[in-house]
């Protein structure tokens, strides 16, 4: 199943305590090569970005070696598209649009974010379905009833 891992789900990985959050068991389930995750240049320079920012690091469960360890396994299991269209102007964040883009270019099934809201609020409307992470855990363990965006 491929899926968008929005940045803020690695954020909560790494700032999170419990390994029992959806997020970490959605991490895990892209580790165990369970899910396919898929990754652009965007969404790559998007990760680099935020996960070394000092906020991040000095709020982190793990030091920067362990969480660019993590990251590079994390990495490692992506599967990396090119992306030749841009779907602009849709979304009212622009700085989500690129996850849009990955979506459509890579047949994603899921884009699994914190930040749903902003991801639904596109005229232009594709066969991927934005989800929360607890959102995707239903699905994901045999609950289909989430309706398409």
């Amino acid at each position: 199943m491929k899926v968008i891992i929005d940045t803020n789900i690695l954020v909560n990985v790494f700032l999170s305590p419990s390994r029992s959050s959806a997020s970490y068991r959605i991490f895990e389930l892209c580790l165990m090569s369970k899910l396919e995750p898929q990754i652009g240049c965007a969404l790559f320079c998007e990760y680099e970005d935020v996960l070394s920012r000092p906020f991040i690091l000095e709020r982190a469960k793990y030091s920067p070696d362990e969480i660019e360890q993590m990251l590079d396994g994390f990495l490692s299991v992506c599967d990396w598209t090119r992306i030749n269209y841009l779907w602009r102007p849709n979304l009212r964040d622009e700085g989500d649009n690129h996850l849009i883009d990955l979506a459509v270019a890579s047949n994603a099934e899921f884009i699994v974010s914190q930040n749903i809201k902003d991801l639904n609020s596109g005229d232009l409307r594709f066969g991927f379905r934005s989800v929360t992470p607890d959102q995707f855990l239903e699905v994901y363990y045999g609950d289909n009833n989430l309706s398409h965006h």
